[in-house]
């Protein structure tokens, strides 16, 4: 057998599952609001163009409007002043969509702490016991947060200090883009850093340093908990916008089960 028939027996076998990261996107589907004077992003919304009527008796379409940051998307270098001279989404390599994944399970700590902060020693504590960071790899960070996707408010959690959402340290930051192997970092929350990161030096850290370095960045995703913490292929799949500086995208995992799945 070919390697491609091999997976694709696996997967009709059930030794390798299919979980979809993403989130549903709709009018509902929570998007970051800054604070003034800064501008904000169109939330997700439809048109009819024509539903199985006089403007088209046999078909249904709409029109779409929405944000290149909102759902699960995928940031590109050009998306923050660090990495303006980087990639746009349709420039991003291949082999950079398509990936292995690895997962760090901090959600009881974030459950405790929604301030929780992933620092380079909760990393290599995690390298004590699966091995190094898989050259080329996404680092998905698991918070739990996703389960807040459906609720706006218990989602941004904000009171007056502003939203306390977890992310990555400052210092952690710079390691993940300047030490790391990784292509980037996938979160559950709205961005890729942390609800109070805007305080941060320098701030919003991820954006500064993982952008900056040409890595890439995945938000909102769901159903990290059905991951293993390494074994599984990532599938990032944002739409290959000219210029763009992210997109909505439907990220996919390849997980093996059974007696195919590693510890």
């Amino acid at each position: 057998m070919t390697v491609l028939a091999q997976l694709l027996a696996a997967m009709t076998s059930g030794a390798v599952d299919i979980v979809d990261l993403s989130a549903p996107l709709s009018e509902r589907t929570p998007v970051i609001q800054l604070p003034p004077p800064f501008a904000n992003t169109k939330r997700f919304s439809r048109t009819v163009v024509s539903h199985y009527d006089d403007r088209g008796p046999a078909w249904a379409w709409y029109d779409l409007e929405l944000g290149e940051h909102v759902g699960t998307h995928f940031d590109a270098p050009i998306h923050w002043i660090s990495g303006r001279e980087g990639l746009d989404v349709s420039q991003v390599p291949l082999r950079s969509l398509i990936a292995p994944a690895v997962v760090i399970d901090k959600s009881a700590e974030c459950a405790e702490n929604p301030d929780f902060l992933l620092e380079i020693a909760h990393i290599e504590e995690w390298e004590q016991r699966h091995g190094r960071l898989p050259e080329g790899s996404w680092l998905l960070f698991r918070t739990g947060w996703s389960a807040r996707g459906d609720d706006e408010q218990a989602f941004f959690n904000a009171d007056a200090q502003g939203p306390h959402t977890p992310g990555v340290s400052v210092e952690c930051a710079r390691w993940l883009a300047e030490e790391a192997p990784i292509v980037g970092i996938g979160v559950e929350t709205v961005g890729t850093d942390a609800g109070l990161a805007a305080r941060f030096d320098p701030p919003f850290p991820v954006h500064h340093y993982l952008l900056g370095a040409g890595k890439y960045g995945i938000t909102q995703l769901r159903n990290l908990d059905q991951l293993p913490p390494t074994g599984s292929i990532l599938v990032v799949a944002p739409l290959p916008i000219v210029g763009g500086t992210g997109s909505p995208a439907r990220v996919l995992a390849l997980v093996p089960r059974g007696e195919e799945a590693r510890p």
